[in-house]
């Protein structure tokens, strides 16, 4: 927040605010809209789409934006933006061809779909803020590449874990600190929860019941802990992570001891997570320290003797956070959490349940899967199959409950625009390895 806050006030004052569109008005997109408009000055959101025109609506309208039309030709959105009225498009390509948008967020959190408009969007040098984790973990390499082409920012967002996390390891490293572990505090892991366990929930907080499972069975924290890997450089312990459960309501600090020291600090660091601690859901960074004198000021102020020493964030705030990733980007052209470069962790498919010839994989946060991390050499090697490419799949073969999927036990869906950027993806950074 700090010098955002005052770059926004400066182009508040010029009446020349940051032009945000939004793929996506679903549940976190709407409050995306709420926030903008309510609690950002200098930021306004230009233009909506999503797959029902009344979702968009609704996002609108929450907001207190009645004075909306709908609109499917570019010309004709570019010329509203220009005089500062408020669009919804049932084309998606529009808005990321639409000469004055500043910045794109992609909120939907479909593999396939987000792969398109991500790609289409820094192909007219868009800079594009991505809410999921899924399609960042699957080709967020490649679309990196691209974005560095074309002189753009392509991020994923403050306020989720990931973010939350890439904000406090920059800190941490700030501070002369070496991180070792960037971790994840959940309150929930159970690879075999289903839309149906999780019906309840979801409904009482007006969710989708296949993102909340993603929440529970592991394949989110997957998704969200391979893209911090590949944003720091850091890996994984082992398949899957270590993950210790502690008893509800344990002190964070009585965690640092689950996870192995030598792992830790042998080499580029982990990440990892914790089921039960507090305070949770936050994120937390372990880190060492190599000099006698800093290692007793940090003691003095309270983080301990060593070896490892905790620093924490007890809240991620989603939505409330976006508008900063979209500052930082348009403003600074600084992103929260990008790739690094070539891939370290990846997220690969596992049988949830045992899985029969001639079956069509569903989703993610479904019934047939879930997601665990592996390091990206061993998925290269076994052909493992990448979680954000499971969904619509044919088994052409049974799989074992807990079995991990290759390439070779499916047929790919024929003609997806995620397939093709994850061949270039390999390609790329294959030929990058042989230089």
């Amino acid at each position: 927040m700090i010098l955002v806050d005052t770059a926004l006030a400066r182009r508040q004052a010029e009446n020349n605010p940051v032009r945000v569109a939004l793929i996506g008005a679903g549940f976190m997109g709407r409050g995306i809209i709420l926030q903008i408009t309510t609690a950002v000055p200098g930021m306004e959101v230009v233009a909506v789409y999503n797959r029902t025109v009344e979702a968009a609506k609704r996002g609108y309208q929450e907001a207190g934006i009645n004075e909306f039309e709908i609109v499917n030709k570019q010309s004709v959105l570019e010329e509203r933006i220009s005089k500062g009225k408020y669009s919804i498009t049932e084309d998606p390509f529009i808005i990321c061809q639409a000469g004055n948008i500043d910045v794109i967020v992609e909120a939907t959190g479909a593999v396939e779909f987000s792969s398109r408009v991500v790609f289409e969007a820094i192909k007219n040098r868009k800079h594009v803020v991505i809410m999921g984790a899924e399609l960042d973990g699957t080709v967020g390499g490649i679309l990196k590449v691209h974005a560095d082409k074309e002189g753009v920012v392509l991020t994923n967002a403050d306020g989720d874990q990931p973010g939350v996390e890439m904000n406090l390891f920059r800190f941490v490293k700030g501070i002369g600190v070496k991180p070792v572990l960037c971790g994840n505090i959940k309150g929930l892991q159970d690879p075999y929860r289903n839309p149906t366990t999780q019906e309840a929930f979801a409904k009482k907080w007006g969710q989708n019941p296949a993102m909340v499972t993603s929440f529970a069975d592991g394949t989110k924290i997957s998704f969200e802990q391979a893209i911090v890997a590949n944003a720091t450089g850091m890996t994984i312990g082992k398949r899957g992570m270590f993950g210790p459960t502690v008893t509800s309501g344990t002190p964070l600090k009585e965690i640092m001891s689950k996870y192995p020291l030598e792992v830790l600090t042998s080499g580029p660091g982990i990440v990892d997570y914790c089921v039960g601690a507090e305070p949770g859901p936050g994120v937390f960074v372990l880190g060492t320290h190599d000099h006698p004198i800093q290692k007793h000021y940090l003691n003095l102020y309270k983080l301990g003797e060593g070896p490892l020493y905790l620093f924490y964030t007890p809240y991620h705030l989603c939505h409330l956070e976006i508008p900063m990733t979209c500052a930082r980007a348009a403003l600074f052209d600084d992103a929260t959490i990008t790739p690094l470069g070539q891939p370290l962790v990846e997220v690969i498919t596992t049988a949830k349940i045992n899985l029969k010839v001639g079956q069509v994989i569903d989703g993610i946060g479904c019934y047939m899967t879930y997601g665990q991390c592996e390091t990206a050499s061993i998925t290269a090697e076994q052909q493992l199959l990448p979680m954000g490419l499971a969904e619509g799949c044919i088994l052409k073969k049974d799989v074992h409950k807990d079995q991990v999927l290759t390439y070779n036990d499916v047929i790919l869906p024929k003609g997806r625009f995620c397939d093709k950027l994850r061949q270039e993806q390999n390609l790329h950074f294959s030929m990058a390895v042989e230089k």
